[in-house]
């Protein structure tokens, strides 16, 4: 009975602890350098990029553009336009990765996407929707930085 006793005290102090570490702190400036909504939210633009048209490119063409395609991504990245981007793993429905943009409208993301050089070769297609996600998604690039020990 006291073992018991003991062990649901450490528990509830267990828990109580992590209820007091898990709390949120509202941080005004942080929040205003994002543009968050008082719910902590803002609009993005969200990208599917599927399979494209042209189906005829060789290896070597195939592969310059896709470098120019990263090379694309990491530039819209620095410039803040771009908070993630990422490929899908192999699918049964033409997926192949997605953008999120940070960015208010659909017409300013197809300014962006007009960019790629894939998509340009229409070895990608780009398919854009609003979105409305954490404003907190634009610290990600930072984040990720400091992640990878390898360079994009």
């Amino acid at each position: 009975m006291k073992k018991t006793i003991l062990i649901i005290g450490f528990l509830f102090v267990g828990i109580l602890g992590f209820s007091q570490e898990t709390e949120t702190k509202y941080d005004e400036n942080l929040a205003k350098s994002l543009n968050a909504e008082p719910n902590g939210m803002k609009k993005y633009v969200f990208c599917l990029l599927k399979t494209g048209t042209k189906t005829t490119a060789s290896k070597e063409e195939t592969q310059k553009l896709f470098e120019g395609h990263m090379a694309n991504i990491s530039k819209l990245a620095k410039e803040g336009k771009l908070v993630v981007a990422g490929p899908f793993m192999k699918n049964d429905r033409n997926y192949r990765g997605i953008y999120i943009f940070n960015v208010e409208t659909v017409e300013e993301a197809q300014k962006l996407v007009a960019t790629d050089p894939a998509i340009q070769a229409k070895l990608l297609e780009a398919e854009l929707t609003p979105w409305y996600s954490s404003a907190a998604l634009q610290e990600t690039v930072k984040i990720h930085e400091k992640i990878s020990k390898k360079k994009m």
